[in-house]
């Protein structure tokens, strides 16, 4: 049980889209990722997802039920939800966020449109090696 300094665990790697638990509080991790370029069209059926953006610009584009697409531009300091069963797709241009979901949440969803690309990680994120 120590401090963890976000800003010296986010210099120790540098793989986007491909999160680090940072802490575990209950039943969620608290994770961080850098984030570049597209991720996929994915959804989270039973739960919300909170993102903080710590550096940069991180933008996620929503659709309704009816196919109706919508995006939040997010930066620094920045906080969003996405509700659990909505369809979303981050995209940035470079930076850095922090996410609360429950343990065991998949970077991609419980499903995702297409094939996920080589920089995005379908993970349940990665334990933080300093």
């Amino acid at each position: 049980m120590e401090p963890v300094n976000l800003t010296a665990a986010l210099a120790s790697f540098d793989d986007v889209y491909s999160p680090r638990i940072v802490a575990r509080m209950n039943d969620y991790d608290v994770r961080i990722a850098h984030t570049l370029g597209d991720h996929v069209w994915h959804v989270h059926e039973d739960t919300d997802e909170f993102f903080l953006v710590l550096d940069g610009r991180f933008d996620i584009a929503m659709r309704d039920t009816d196919g109706n697409e919508r995006t939040v531009v997010l930066t620094k300091g920045d906080t969003f939800v996405v509700p659990k069963g909505t369809e979303h797709k981050p995209t940035s241009p470079g930076g850095s966020i922090l996410m609360f979901e429950p343990s065991g949440t998949a970077t991609t969803g419980d499903r995702h449109e297409g094939d996920i690309p080589d920089h995005v990680d379908s993970t349940t994120g990665h334990d933080l090696t300093l």
